[in-house]
């Protein structure tokens, strides 16, 4: 079992044809991904040969969705084009789009989003700036290594990519059913309280990791819904506790505003609603090694 990419999701790829989405479809097919085609508007009828396979080119999100029957798109698009890209998924309905691009203008991921909420929230944007989501033994869409971990019993939500590897390699003993990098921009589409509900109601995730860093509220209001709404056991960590007071540091969203955002106050939050908050990654990784071992 799996959050949100499954063995059963067919895949599509927004810039297969660029260097970087050329790439990482190459990556995803060895890792058992079920890529069914690409989108690059005025290539449509093309197709790539990737070591064997060869995949279709459509000229829209739409009609590859017609002839693959594809329900998950990976865009790997310029930052001056993803905000196009993304309205196109959501034009098209397609129920997963997940967005790699780094650099999207703030104001064009928050047009993205009001235009997904005015369509009626039917597709799930996740990210941008993210490196996607990781099923092992399923599927891999994004850049998340596939060869880290196996499946397992662990979901993992991250707005770090470098955290993800690091986490699902130290808890690599155990595997991982799912693990989703949210990103770290000031405006995503799914959020750790998305995750978090959704592997709350997996029945084959027995515990989570969630990683946060310093700026914004997220992982407060996180807090607040794993306390009200979350019954299995979460361990955290936050990124940031060494950063210089008053530096902005990391992803765009990681900006501290007086005490509010700092890893202190998201730490405290997070331990009064009973999750462990590691100091460090190994002691994150040690921490959920010690849950697992005691089931």
């Amino acid at each position: 079992m799996a959050i949100w990419l499954t063995k059963d999701s067919k895949v599509i790829v927004q810039g297969m044809t660029g260097s970087e989405g050329s790439k990482h479809t190459r990556r995803m097919l060895a890792a058992g991904t079920n890529v069914v085609g690409g989108v690059t508007p005025g290539k449509g009828g093309q197709s790539v040969d990737f070591g064997g396979t060869t995949l279709p080119v459509f000229n829209s999100v739409g009609e590859a969705m017609t002839s693959t029957g594809a329900d998950v798109t990976v865009i790997f698009v310029p930052p001056r084009f993803a905000k196009a890209a993304i309205v196109e998924a959501i034009d098209a309905a397609i129920p997963l789009a997940i967005v790699i691009t780094e650099g999207i203008p703030v104001h064009d991921s928050t047009a993205a989003w009001a235009h997904n909420v005015a369509s009626g929230n039917k597709t799930r944007v996740v990210g941008p700036n993210c490196p996607g989501i990781a099923s092992p033994g399923a599927s891999n869409a994004g850049i998340i290594p596939a060869d880290i971990t196996p499946a397992g019993r662990i979901g993992l939500v991250s707005k770090s990519g470098t955290l993800t590897y690091q986490l699902m390699y130290e808890l690599r003993d155990f595997g991982f059913s799912t693990s989703v990098g949210i990103g770290g921009d000031p405006v995503i589409g799914t959020t750790h309280i998305d995750a978090l509900e959704a592997f709350q109601n997996d029945p084959d995730t027995d515990a989570i990791v969630m990683i946060g860093e310093i700026g914004g509220d997220a992982e407060e209001r996180a807090a607040a819904f794993i306390k009200a709404n979350v019954t299995k056991p979460v361990v955290g960590y936050i990124a940031g506790f060494t950063a210089p007071e008053g530096k902005t540091m990391g992803h765009a969203g990681a900006i501290i505003s007086g005490s509010a955002g700092t890893a202190e106050a998201k730490k405290q939050a997070l331990e009064a609603a009973g999750v462990k908050v590691g100091k460090t990654p190994s002691e994150t990784a040690q921490l959920m090694r010690e849950i697992m071992q005691s089931r």
